[in-house]
């Protein structure tokens, strides 16, 4: 059964939210462009095929088939994905390694999961789900470049203790302005307490 009109909706309030986060990050380009490819037949049918509602049809259609085509062509498409950002290793454990991210496109992230993350969860979303979400994955973001995970972990941190509004302001007028991001994340901590040092007015 293919739920092509319940998957454009979903897809669709997704990436207004999304535009709306970016456009108050001052992230003109990546609202209007954030992801265009789910509209694409690769993407698209078998995200209609898949659709649940309650979470990505990506996840049902790995569970039926054992590898997500959709997810495959979306990945190599989308700069907001850690997965995009993936290359061999050289003298390192791994085959492969995370790379740095641009900020722009970290910014973005958090944008996705805040949007993502109110589509499914609907009432019961709050500013902490999009932390829960990224921690919950804990060692199987191995592969995720350490000052990236570093970030989104204080970004995600700040928006599940002061908000959204002093976050995306954060996000706008310091870290991608370039401000240093504390390491304030240590494996085994509960939760990454944001440094008291935001003096941005409103």
């Amino acid at each position: 059964m293919s739920y092509a009109r319940e998957h454009f909706h979903t897809i669709t309030a997704h990436k207004i939210l999304v535009a709306g986060y970016c456009f108050r990050m001052g992230l003109y380009r990546q609202g209007l462009m954030h992801d265009l490819s789910k509209y694409s037949p690769t993407e698209f049918l078998e995200g209609a095929r898949y659709w649940q509602g309650n979470r990505s049809p990506n996840n049902a259609e790995r569970e039926a088939t054992g590898v997500s085509l959709a997810w495959l062509h979306h990945k190599g498409r989308n700069k907001h994905h850690f997965e995009y950002w993936i290359d061999y290793g050289i003298n390192c454990d791994t085959i492969i390694k995370g790379v740095p991210i641009p900020r722009r496109y970290i910014a973005e992230m958090v944008a996705d999961r805040i949007s993502a993350s109110r589509v499914y969860l609907g009432d019961a979303y709050s500013d902490r789900e999009p932390y829960l979400y990224f921690t919950r994955r804990g060692d199987h973001l191995w592969f995720v470049h350490p000052q990236v995970k570093n970030d989104l972990l204080y970004l995600l941190g700040m928006l599940s203790e002061k908000g959204e509004e002093r976050t995306i302001r954060y996000i706008r007028f310091e870290y991608l302005e370039g401000r240093q991001v504390p390491e304030v994340y240590h494996e085994g901590e509960d939760f990454p307490e944001p440094a008291e040092m935001f003096r941005k007015q409103q």
